[in-house]
């Protein structure tokens, strides 16, 4: 379904306090339950929709506040353990497992698989419900792709992430259609690596993303990103926040407009890769650059969304390069923001950047 132009939306996670590290030391020492975390967890979602309907967005999320029991440079990592250990068949330890071929150092704890994959409640519609009952904007899921929950795990039981990726798909699948029959309007995949594998796995990925997606009815985003992994705070200096660690090799936009979505979210110069490959989706651009510390203006904003001139207004969204999680709120909002008031601009007729 095509929504109206220059419409807004978030990648998925919002800026997490650097108190979570702190309440998730006290949780670990014993000084703080569970679900005294977890009321944390509550209240911090509310503070990541309310920045979102404040700025102006228009699809909201709930900022992944919940999946995250740390800060951004320790896990568990919101993208991947929280679903992990939600699915059978993942034995539950971890173990580090490098993430990008660019940098063997850079790992993540990847977990353990020693069995078929099973089904598992991913928690999709209790946070849809969540987001729903304190949001005014339209409220989307967002949920880690097939072939990224698989490559960074250890594979112990398939040695075949074609068949691996495919059985996390249908795990997906039953959980999306459950949310759809609880209301929700728009779903999710991110996946991070098509441009750091081989083309034969990413045309299995595709495959993958396809059956979670079969028989679905509500708007379906894909974000493709490009990397924004930092593993400690050694990592980042002067305006940059985070890294690119999958910007090389092949970059697979005629295999990626195959998946069967509505909406694809990419980082604004990468946008171009989908010029004359693009199908009947809408394209959500990452103007707002999640990697830099500083605020964009409207005018910058507008300035990267024309820059693609081959793009018809009615196929264009806004959206950011990457999650928010690492940066500070006051950043992250003004970045919503400016997002949101380029969006007005356009949609009232501007076509060219405000001084």
């Amino acid at each position: 379904m095509l929504l109206e132009k220059y419409t807004t939306t978030v990648v998925g996670a919002h800026s997490v306090p650097r108190w979570y590290e702190v309440l998730e030391r006290q949780v670990e020492a014993g000084a703080l339950s569970g679900a005294e975390m977890a009321d944390v967890q509550f209240r911090a979602s509310q503070g990541a929709i309310a920045d979102q309907d404040a700025a102006g967005i228009d699809v909201v999320t709930g900022g992944e506040m919940h999946r995250r029991t740390n800060n951004r440079h320790a896990p568990p990592n919101a993208m991947l353990n929280f679903f992990w250990q939600k699915i059978p068949g993942f034995s539950g330890e971890t173990r580090p497992k490098p993430i990008t071929p660019k940098d063997e150092s850079v790992t993540h704890p990847g977990a353990v698989l020693t069995g078929k994959v099973g089904y598992g409640d991913l928690g999709l519609v209790d946070e849809f419900q969540m987001v729903s009952r304190f949001a005014r904007g339209e409220p989307k899921v967002t949920m880690t792709g097939p072939h990224m929950l698989a490559k960074v795990a250890h594979d112990e039981h398939y040695d075949d992430i074609a068949a691996f990726m495919m059985d996390l798909a249908e795990v997906i699948n039953r959980n999306f259609k459950a949310l759809e029959e609880a209301g929700c309007r728009h779903v999710q995949i991110d996946e991070p690596l098509f441009a750091a594998v081989d083309r034969p796995e990413v045309e299995a990925a595709v495959e993958a993303v396809n059956r979670a997606f079969d028989g679905i009815g509500m708007n379906k985003w894909v974000h493709i990103c490009q990397g924004n992994y930092s593993v400690s705070e050694e990592f980042d200096s002067g305006d940059q926040i985070g890294h690119r660690y999958f910007d090389f090799g092949d970059y697979p936009a005629d295999a990626i407009v195959r998946i069967d979505c509505d909406a694809l979210m990419v980082e604004h110069d990468f946008a171009d890769r989908y010029e004359g490959v693009l199908n009947n989706q809408q394209l959500a651009i990452g103007a707002a650059d999640v990697q830099s510390k500083s605020v964009e203006s409207v005018g910058q904003i507008i300035e990267r969304i024309e820059a693609q001139r081959w793009l018809t207004p009615e196929q264009t969204l806004i959206t950011s390069s990457c999650g928010m999680n690492h940066l500070p709120r006051e950043v992250a909002f003004g970045k919503l923001q400016a997002m949101a008031d380029a969006g007005t601009a356009l949609r009232g007729g501007r076509t060219s950047a405000p001084s």
